[in-house]
């Protein structure tokens, strides 16, 4: 595990102005993100899932399925919930329709996280779990940044014993990731979750000391 590095370091201790501690959670595709979520949700730490809220403005009456539905005619299901198959026929080797598609959902993602910070503003310690938060900047907002990696011939097994899952579109995920490499590097702590799920416990319990220990004293 890396130890914390200096990204909140002009924005800890008693200048943070009773604010949380943002801890942001991110890695590659089969890294174990998920997985290493739930262990900081089952210790007490309020957890902001992006998949999860993408998940909700996608659905049925979701802010993002009624935008997607005015742009792209024919996006979406009976109940009103975007028709992912359609729409990524829609956008398909369209580089301008899926810049547009991502003008009108990158914000809407972006204000479910603030208001989730807003929510736990009396916390002393959030986690923010983005798949693609180095590449979309989102570690701006962070105070520190946890990168989960394993062994490529782990993730690659991991990932292709998921329902569906083609050489193909391991690679298409892949090409619009940040190379591991590089997250590590990037990183304050890294949790290797090949090995084991007691190591990665252990980990996070760590992390979570050294990052509660950043936090203003409540009143």
């Amino acid at each position: 595990m890396s130890g914390p590095g200096t990204r909140g370091s002009d924005r800890g201790g008693s200048d943070r102005g009773g604010r949380p501690v943002v801890l942001g959670l991110t890695g590659s595709i089969g890294m174990g993100k998920s997985a290493t979520a739930r262990m900081f949700a089952d210790r007490g730490v309020p957890v902001h899932d992006a998949d999860a809220a993408v998940h909700a403005l996608y659905g049925p009456g979701g802010e993002a399925a009624t935008a997607i539905g005015r742009a792209f005619p024919g996006t979406l299901a009976p109940d009103g919930s975007v028709d992912r198959t359609a729409l990524r026929a829609a956008v398909l080797g369209q580089p301008e329709r899926l810049a547009r598609l991502e003008a009108l959902v990158h914000p809407l993602v972006q204000e479910a996280a603030r208001a989730f910070l807003r929510r736990q503003a009396g916390a002393p310690l959030v986690l923010l779990d983005i798949p693609l938060l180095y590449e979309t900047g989102g570690e701006a907002r962070c105070d520190a940044v946890l990168v989960v990696t394993a062994p490529a011939e782990v993730q690659r097994a991991r990932v292709l014993a998921r329902p569906g899952m083609t050489e193909a579109a391991f690679a298409a995920i892949r090409a619009k990731q940040m190379p591991d490499a590089e997250k590590r590097a990037r990183a304050d702590f890294v949790i290797d979750t090949s090995r084991g799920f007691a190591h990665a416990e252990a980990e996070v319990a760590r992390i979570i000391a050294a990052l509660r220990a950043r936090a203003p004293a409540s009143d």
